[in-house]
C-alpha cells in the first residue's frame, strides 16, 4: 500500500523555524518526485517546493525561496522541508505528494507553479500555525 505521512507541524512565532517530514512507503522512492503543497481556508492548494529523488534537483516558488529548503533521504524514504524565517502568511495545512513525473514536468508552463493533478499519491497533511 502506498503511504505518505506528513508530520512536524506546530505553533511557532513569526521568525521561528520548523522542519516537516514526509515518510513514504509502498513505491520505488527514487523513481518519484516529491512535492510540498499548502492550503489555507478559502484558498486553492499551492505547490511550494519539489525534489527529484533520482538526482536531487529542487524547485521552489518565489515566496519561499531563501527561507525553505527541501531535501531527500533515500535510506529511510523520507523527504524534509526545513522552514526558516516563518511568516504568518505561511500558516496552512502542509501536504506532501508524489508524482511519476519530474518536478519540471509537473510545472504549468508560463505560470511557474506545480500542477497538483500530476501528483497521484498524497499524505494527510500537517498543520503549521505562525503567530504574529
Amino acid at each position: 500500500e502506498v503511504q505518505l505521512q506528513a508530520s512536524g507541524g506546530g505553533l511557532v512565532q513569526a521568525g521561528g523555524c520548523l522542519r516537516l517530514s514526509c515518510a513514504t512507503s509502498g513505491f520505488t522512492f527514487d523513481d518519484y518526485a516529491i512535492a510540498w503543497f499548502r492550503q489555507t481556508p478559502g484558498k486553492e492548494r499551492e505547490g511550494i517546493s519539489c525534489i527529484n529523488n533520482s538526482n536531487g534537483k529542487t524547485f521552489y516558488v518565489d515566496s519561499v525561496k531563501g527561507r525553505f529548503t527541501i531535501s531527500s533521504e533515500s535510506a529511510n524514504n523520507t523527504v524534509y522541508l526545513q522552514m526558516d524565517s516563518l511568516k504568518p502568511e505561511d500558516s496552512a495545512i502542509y501536504y506532501c505528494a508524489a508524482s511519476t513525473f519530474s518536478c519540471h514536468a509537473t510545472m504549468i508552463v508560463d505560470k511557474g507553479v506545480l500542477n497538483q493533478r500530476d501528483y497521484e499519491y498524497w499524505g494527510q497533511g500537517t498543520l503549521v500555525t505562525v503567530s504574529s
